[in-house]
């Protein structure tokens, strides 16, 4: 039987978390006067702009109970379902916060606050009373217990040993089922039904799609300019110097003779955009050698030294390898412009039907994927795929970005396992 995670975590961990978890609670409880307060203020329609900030900050303070909770529960990770809050008027927004099911669990989760607080304070309280008694025996703490009992001798001081001692006993013994009670109760609270689960999912399907297709409009539209002001004007320039040639070849054959030349080299450079735009597309390497070699060529053709990493049983299929590999060359982009970095770092692995890839950096940190910028790209290119994006980049990095991709791999093919650019 698998063991919980805060049992492993030891004693002092799962202490730490009581604490954490006690805090988020009396957080929500004084969250839970302001809820009241913008229902009510509902009735008036004034209330309305209150609903949307408090339900804002009940999500938040639900979530970080749930990242929390993550840590210590054996089963993973709770999921949040919520609908997601429209870009639109006061009216839509509030009516969307108040009619979703998340917000009403999340509701009860803060009017259960009472009952967490005092579920996990008993043992806390034990266990911080038995500390402060044992540094009041040691003679660390002043001179009166709680300013009520002033022992006289030594010998007082140290009978207070045992019962301190006991108490520490006693509240370490009640962390661990207290600890169990508290997160299956709060599990029960904060985890989405199976319908609102599939409502989340419905509506995330929804938003990637559009995303998709507008990104893929983008591009085809990208696609037809790159075309129409390269290509397609240096074929038209190929036609009228091959019509000139042809009128001329008699009466001027060295005028003829220019033009044809002119002509040849107008061909060679409509290849050459034709191989870029092509390149852009789908790199050739990318068909020929797979993402293995596409990501170390890659690597080769930068200017930053890039330590690659690949550890494949195989390949994925077509469309998540162009994902990947773009997504990679973004975020290489986003490093040489932004991040001042002297080394990069590149791990791909395949691990529970999940294309891992992670890129690290050690610039100067603070990447932020807003709205419009590459990482935004990268995010909605992954979507697609219902992938996912996390950024670790504190302010003086590094910068770590990790890429998760659903797919299964192609055979098994023989394929070096790292290699140092």
């Amino acid at each position: 039987m698998a063991t919980a995670p805060h049992h492993r975590a030891g004693r002092l961990t799962t202490l730490a978390y009581l604490f954490l978890l006690l805090s988020q609670n009396i957080a929500a409880l004084l969250l839970l006067p302001l809820v009241l307060a913008s229902a009510i203020l509902t009735l008036f329609w004034i209330g309305l702009p209150f609903v949307i900030l408090t339900g804002t900050l009940l999500r938040t303070l639900a979530d970080s109970q749930r990242r929390t909770l993550s840590h210590l529960l054996p089963k993973g990770p709770i999921p949040s379902a919520y609908r997601p809050i429209p870009p639109g008027g006061l009216t839509r927004r509030g009516t969307t916060i108040i009619t979703d099911p998340g917000t009403w669990k999340d509701l009860l989760w803060l009017i259960a606050g009472t009952a967490n607080i005092t579920l996990i304070a008993i043992p806390g309280a034990l266990i911080g009373h038995a500390l402060y008694q044992l540094l009041f025996a040691l003679g660390l703490a002043g001179n009166a217990l709680y300013n009520t009992y002033a022992p006289t001798t030594l010998t007082d001081q140290l009978i207070l040993l045992a019962p301190s001692a006991l108490l520490l006993t006693l509240g370490l013994l009640l962390l661990p089922p207290a600890l169990d009670i508290y997160l299956r109760f709060n599990r029960l609270l904060l985890a989405p039904s199976e319908k609102a689960r599939l409502t989340a999912r419905v509506a995330h399907l929804a938003t990637s799609r559009a995303n998709t297709i507008d990104t893929q409009a983008s591009e085809i539209r990208r696609i037809e300019r790159d075309l129409h002001d390269g290509a397609q004007a240096r074929l038209v320039a190929l036609g009228m110097h091959l019509g000139m040639a042809e009128q001329i070849v008699e009466q001027d054959p060295h005028t003829a003779r220019t033009m044809l030349t002119e002509a040849r080299e107008t061909t060679r450079h409509a290849l050459t955009e034709l191989r870029d735009l092509v390149r852009g597309i789908h790199p050739p390497v990318l068909v020929e050698r797979g993402l293995h070699g596409a990501v170390h060529a890659l690597a080769l053709t930068h200017h930053l030294p890039i330590t690659v990493t690949i550890d494949l049983d195989g390949r994925p299929a077509d469309p998540v390898e162009s994902a990947a590999y773009f997504a990679i060359a973004e975020l290489l982009t986003n490093t040489a412009k932004h991040a001042h970095a002297t080394q990069a770092w590149i791990h791909i692995n395949h691990g529970r039907n999940h294309l891992v890839i992670t890129v690290t950096d050690n610039g100067t940190g603070g990447a932020d994927p807003a709205p419009g910028s590459g990482l935004a790209g990268i995010r909605r290119r992954l979507d697609a795929f219902d992938g996912t994006m996390n950024i670790t980049s504190p302010p003086g990095g590094p910068t770590i970005v990790t890429l998760e991709i659903p797919c299964a791999l192609s055979s098994p093919k023989t394929l070096p396992s790292s290699a140092t650019d």
